[in-house]
């Protein structure tokens, strides 16, 4: 930091206040005026990128932006405001003088050190995990110093990036929530919830006298077991048939075979490792096709008894082995209608069996 004084070293009184900034963190900065005795007439110069507080008797006075300012009677609105000022500026005035830095302050780290729980409609719950950068700077230089700089004579990011980045997180936690995003479609939505959360957290940033000027989701990550779900589900959709991945299977363990050094037995193998798969794979197909809750057809019967002994037969004798009677139903001699077993009378016509 550097500061131009024109006075000799034993001057009471400062003749000019300014403020060279030389860090890249430094959000206030408090003139050493000696006793905070400023004298009439002192040149006060601000800077673009800055703001310079007046501070009398423990209350902010006034607010300069860029410019050069003379601190005297009659062209400064503070004068009106400083009790010291009544006396005809015979008396130095007392106040302190704060720079304030109001540019932005870029390229600031966020990051969630736990996982944020997520309500996902393909995945259940699930645990993510995300980190960005954000940027922001001092829009109000009046509540920087009231609610968070106080009477610091320094004031850098540091002081603050602790509070910010908890209540970052817990705003993009709460953004990410109520975006009702889909975990499969985070990544394709990065600008648009990084904005979601930047106007969800502007008031948060306004109440420190701070404006949020950028919010970016750099990478938004899902637990390993959720990933390895997204690349089998992956995977399935570029196998697209998979009866025509079957075979692609069988004919590349037969391509490999070949090239076996094992020649023939290699083949074959080969040969036999290609069916297996497609037999396995035809089984799965027919199971997944058969219908839910249906019933195995009914086999045909093996067997079959003797209309007149009883005696087991097998299916389809035409004579019994036994007594020899005939297993071929009878008809009527006058309808031709087949006869019950043992009937003694047509049942369609009444016609006497002989």
């Amino acid at each position: 930091m550097g500061i131009l004084d024109r006075l000799s070293p034993t001057a009471q009184f400062i003749e000019v206040i300014e403020w060279l900034d030389d860090s890249t963190d430094t959000m206030l900065y408090r003139f050493p005026v000696k006793d905070q005795e400023i004298k009439n007439g002192a040149q006060l110069i601000v800077r673009e990128s800055q703001a310079a507080v007046f501070v009398h008797e423990g209350q902010i006075a006034d607010v300069f932006g860029p410019g050069r300012y003379t601190v005297e009677g009659g062209n400064t609105p503070i004068l009106s405001k400083l009790g010291a000022w009544k006396y005809g500026f015979n008396s130095p005035m007392k106040s302190e003088v704060y720079f304030v830095n109001t540019k932005q302050f870029t390229d600031r780290k966020w990051g969630t050190s736990n996982p944020v729980m997520m309500r996902d409609s393909d995945f259940g719950m699930v645990r993510l995990r995300a980190f960005g950068i954000y940027s922001m700077r001092v829009a109000d230089p009046r509540e920087l110093i009231k609610q968070i700089a106080g009477t610091n004579a320094r004031f850098v990011t540091e002081d603050i990036e602790g509070q910010l980045r908890r209540t970052l997180v817990s705003g993009f936690s709460d953004a990410l929530g109520e975006s009702k995003i889909a975990a499969l479609d985070l990544a394709s939505n990065y600008d648009e919830l990084g904005q979601f959360a930047k106007n969800k957290l502007q008031d948060e940033f306004k109440s420190l006298g701070l404006e949020l000027t950028k919010f970016t989701v750099e990478n938004i990550s899902l637990p390993e077991e959720v990933e390895k779900a997204m690349d089998q589900r992956t995977q399935m959709g570029v196998l697209g048939d998979m009866g025509k991945y079957t075979q692609f299977q069988a004919a590349q363990a037969m391509r490999d075979a070949a090239q076996n050094e094992g020649g023939g037995a290699g083949l074959g193998a080969g040969l036999g490792a290609g069916f297996a798969v497609g037999n396995v794979m035809a089984g799965a197909m027919s199971d997944a096709m058969r219908p839910r809750g249906g019933s195995e057809p009914a086999a045909a019967p093996s067997t079959q008894k003797c209309v007149k002994c009883g005696a087991s037969l097998q299916a389809g004798a035409k004579f019994c082995s036994d007594c020899g009677a005939s297993q071929v139903p009878a008809k009527c001699s006058n309808c031709q209608k087949e006869l019950a077993p043992g009937a003694k009378f047509c049942n369609e016509c009444g016609t006497t069996v002989e």
